[in-house]
């Protein structure tokens, strides 16, 4: 997905910026960037690949070249970001996250009269937010080109601006990321997370609403669009993308996961389907307070059978070739006999996508001795590829595990009644079950309801986007 941060302060900024950006580093893992302005030395920027390397260690020899009272940064899992872009509208830095679904028709659209072109990627591919910045600069002013941009979007485009007076930060119009503002003595700070800006010494300032634009000055923040009515913030902020201790909304991300795990406990023992095991254990990272709030509300004893090995296979390194990220995963697995051997073991994971590493992560439990293996999902079937954000997305909406099953099942009839399969008490839902049991070597499986995840989340179920599990807007 992607994250960004920026400030704009009395003082020089760039460390602010620098460790800003990089507490976003848990959101993307392809590129890193930070843009910054100085009335003497103007526009100054660096993109690197982070792909192997985290972004503190590839930034750290740049800082020193790096002078300004204003800056932004962002961690990309697209494309290359910020960019520097000069127009008709003066020299500013961009950096954009979401994902643009007709980018090929826009830059068609783009290309209809001479003397516009863009930079192509060695795919052919333009740049997203290269193509953002085009939009923009269709209208007279960077507040109609962000409206216009937005509104052409097909898919999610949330913007942060670097200009030569301020920092103009625009929220995707229907929300599905968060947008907030810190503050300090000094100055005021735009961030995803809001861990980020309180580790830095700012204090919580602004959230902006659905597809508000506003422009952020050390004084504080002027509103240059108001927000709209309509939200539709992504779930996969609580359950998986989120850092533990954010807040989106007002909801905090590792207090949701506790209660999300203990609804599915609650309410699989209301369904007598709560199995007997020695340990509730979560899949890490993500899945581990999930399986704390199971444990807790089953009376399961809390276990971490295996850990994952970090330190020489940090979390960034994700290798392109899908053979070679197997064993990274299959290699960061480190078990612990003791609490393997000849033990029943339920675990509990933020969510199923692809089911790629799931089988060898069973196949590794049982050659570490386990008795049983479970599963359960913190979140309900994945039936459809995101076009918002970019969780889950594929090529295919077979490459995921759910519809592949569904698919093996009953072929296309079997696409007709995806809300039976979503729903575990239907005959078809425990056919699912029972067939990625069979595919997985899984002892049981079960999946979070959708009703029991927006419980959890504890907003408007409307203000919630849900895509991936209903495929309903």
């Amino acid at each position: 997905m992607g994250g960004f941060f920026g400030t704009i302060s009395r003082k020089d900024c760039k460390y602010d910026v620098f460790f800003g950006t990089d507490y976003h580093s848990h959101l993307g893992t392809r590129r890193g960037g930070m843009a910054f302005y100085d009335v003497q030395k103007g526009f100054q920027r660096q993109i690197h690949n982070i792909e192997n390397t985290p972004f503190r260690t590839k930034f750290e020899n740049d800082l020193v070249k790096f002078k300004g009272h204003a800056g932004i940064g962002c961690i990309s899992d697209t494309d290359p970001q910020p960019l520097l872009v000069r127009s008709h509208l003066g020299m500013f830095a961009i950096a954009t996250v979401g994902l643009i679904n007709n980018a090929e028709q826009l830059v068609e659209a783009t290309f209809s009269g001479p003397g516009n072109q863009f930079m192509a990627m060695s795919s052919g591919k333009v740049n997203s937010t290269e193509l953002t910045a085009a939009l923009i600069n269709q209208k007279e002013n960077l507040v109609e080109g962000i409206r216009h941009a937005q509104s052409v979007i097909d898919g999610s485009c949330t913007i942060l601006l670097l200009t030569e007076d301020g920092l103009i930060a625009a929220r995707d119009r229907l929300g599905r990321i968060p947008v907030l503002v810190g503050q300090n003595i000094e100055g005021c700070c735009v961030s995803f997370e809001s861990f980020a800006y309180h580790k830095l010494g700012y204090q919580d300032y602004y959230e902006l609403g659905p597809g508000e634009i506003v422009k952020i000055t050390p004084d504080g923040v002027e509103q240059l669009s108001a927000p709209g009515k309509d939200m539709k913030i992504c779930a996969f902020l609580w359950t998986y993308y989120g850092y533990p201790n954010s807040n989106y909304e007002g909801k905090n991300v590792e207090l949701m996961r506790y209660h999300n795990g203990m609804i599915m406990a609650r309410d699989e023992a209301a369904a007598g389907t709560l199995p007997e095991v020695d340990y509730v254990a979560g899949v890490p990272d993500s899945g581990l307070p999930h399986a704390i709030g199971y444990a807790n509300q089953s009376k399961k004893p809390f276990a971490r059978p295996f850990v994952k090995y970090t330190p020489t296979w940090p979390r960034s390194f994700t290798p392109e070739d899908q053979t070679v990220r197997n064993q990274v995963a299959k290699m960061k697995q480190i078990p612990v006999p003791e609490l393997i051997q000849d033990k029943k073991l339920l675990f509990v994971d933020d969510s199923i996508v692809r089911g790629t590493q799931l089988r060898e992560t069973v196949d590794f439990l049982y050659e570490s001795g386990a008795k049983e293996v479970h599963m359960r999902s913190a979140c309900p079937p994945i039936m459809y590829g995101c076009k918002y954000l970019n969780f889950s997305s594929s090529k295919s909406d077979m490459e995921l595990l759910a519809r592949r099953t569904i698919h093996n099942l009953e072929g296309l009839e079997g696409m007709k009644h995806l809300d039976e399969y979503t729903d575990s008490s239907t005959r078809r839902g425990q056919c699912l079950l029972k067939s990625i049991c069979q595919e997985m070597g899984f002892d049981s499986l079960g999946y979070q309801s959708l009703d029991g995840l927006l419980e959890a989340i504890g907003l408007d179920k409307d203000k919630v986007c849900t895509y991936c599990w209903s495929g309903k807007e």
